[in-house]
């Protein structure tokens, strides 16, 4: 496999283009090819090969990015490392110079996710008592680890993105009272509007500016510690009626995104939209993979093309599969996700310690594979940090998805940048390597992908 040159397409493929020279970048599991750049071999003419044809006069949404999410069991795992070694590493995932991949999208937790060391808020209390002023509101447990790691990748990269997502509200708001399953109780939903944008206000002052905040990660999910049961009319009443009045009269400029759940119920982020009180407050809707399938994110599009679309989480097992993981996430993520409309596409954890710790107890993923295992100041690159890549590295904030045909056992998603390069994603889900071109107006470009095989091209 290597990088091929272009030649025009009404000359046989006998006439080299120098200018349209084309950087691959290859992950090919079998062949021990972890996102490598290869090395650029002459061109072959070969008549008879399948076609993929980018159009860019056919364009689609632009992209915020590809990233993970920084949990707080993540930024713990960072902490430990000797800044040395944190530096270098926080370079290689965040900077896109060299081999770097340029992660350019994180999302975060809104008080703890499973993966902390423990359920906590900004407001916890004890049992019994209520804080409807907030006057005991406080960031300091994400003082400790996240907040230290989000202004060192904020000095690598000060323009990457920031979504926030609660896992739950304090648990004096809620039904049972406690910070797994239960509901927003209706007489602290106004209270728990001014918590979220208290929330937002602090991490400004801190320097962290969130882009985009999710209502409720999972709220179909009441099983997880932390979590919330926010049924879909709920979700709705507490938007309109309260968050999106909330961020108006606070002037915020991050956006609210609905749902943050699988795929298998369109309906939900559907039925919300189709409230105008509650749509005017929206920015979109966002998905996870658990569930569905990736083209129902589609079906959000086409009864609401106003509204965006985003992916924001799928996890990776330990530990691991690079074939399986990497077939899976590219296929239905990278490529999946964007073709249906994905802003953004996120993996989950972006790092854990070799026992895939810390985690909640009573329901905290105990399995959850970082992007990268650290142990002291040890790194082992896992499935997730080479599908990321693929997608993180050429495919800058700005850049735009075009028209690109799909080819049996070729799946594929093409792009142009905000620097006018094109990128083209694709899979090789056959049990054989496959020549093809891929075609852009009058030129051709001869590409060779083996079985099982990953490859981002950029001209």
């Amino acid at each position: 496999m290597g990088v091929f040159y272009g030649c025009k397409s009404h000359s046989g493929g006998s006439k080299e283009n120098g200018d349209g020279k084309t950087v691959t970048w290859l992950t090919h599991p079998a062949g021990n090819i972890l996102f490598k750049e290869q090395v650029a071999v002459a061109p072959v003419a070969t008549d008879g090969l399948p076609v993929i044809e980018l159009n860019e006069a056919e364009q689609f949404q632009e992209m915020d990015g590809f990233g993970c999410t920084l949990t707080g069991g993540s930024a713990l795992a960072l902490s430990r490392m000797q800044p040395a070694a944190r530096a270098a590493l926080l370079k290689e995932l965040f900077d896109t110079s060299g081999a770097n991949i340029g992660i350019s999208y994180l999302r975060i937790s809104v008080g703890a996710s499973d993966l902390d060391e423990k359920p906590f808020s900004y407001n916890d209390l004890p049992a019994g008592q209520t804080d409807t002023a907030l006057a005991r509101f406080s960031l300091d447990p994400d003082r400790r680890y996240l907040l230290p790691m989000l202004k060192e990748i904020l000095a690598v990269n000060p323009h990457i993105k920031i979504m926030g997502s609660p896992w739950s509200p304090p648990a004096w708001m809620k039904t049972t009272g406690d910070t797994r399953g239960g509901s927003l109780l209706p007489q602290y939903a106004g209270v728990y509007a001014k918590y979220l944008t208290r929330y937002i206000h602090e991490m400004q002052q801190e320097g962290v500016t969130l882009d985009a905040l999710t209502v409720q990660n999972e709220p179909l999910h009441p099983g997880n510690n932390p979590s919330m049961l926010m049924l879909a009319p709920d979700q709705a009443d507490f938007v309109k009626n309260h968050l999106g009045p909330a961020f108006s009269k606070a002037g915020l400029r991050t956006r609210i995104i609905i749902y943050d759940h699988n795929a298998d119920r369109p309906d939900y982020p559907i039925s919300i939209l189709n409230d105008p009180e509650a749509k005017k407050y929206i920015d979109g809707s966002a998905f996870h993979l658990y569930g569905g399938t990736i083209d129902a994110l589609s079906k959000v599009h086409e009864a609401h093309p106003d509204k965006n679309l985003y992916f924001t989480e799928q996890w990776l097992g330990a530990p691991g599969n690079m074939q399986e993981d990497l077939a899976f996430h590219i296929r239905q993520l990278t490529i999946g996700a964007s073709r249906n409309w994905c802003k953004n596409v996120l993996e989950w954890n972006l790092a854990s310690d070799p026992q895939y710790k810390p985690h909640t107890d009573r329901g905290g993923c105990d399995r959850c594979l970082g992007a990268v295992t650290i142990d002291g100041d040890n790194v082992v690159r896992n499935p997730a940090y080479y599908i990321m890549a693929h997608g993180a590295k050429w495919v800058r904030p700005g850049s735009r998805r075009i028209g690109s045909n799909l080819l049996p056992d070729l799946p594929n998603v093409a792009f142009v940048t905000p620097a006018g390069k094109r990128v083209l994603i694709a899979f090789n889900s056959s049990s054989r390597p496959q020549s093809f071109y891929a075609k852009m107006g009058d030129f051709k470009y001869a590409l060779s992908l083996p079985a099982g095989a990953a490859a981002t091209y950029l001209w």
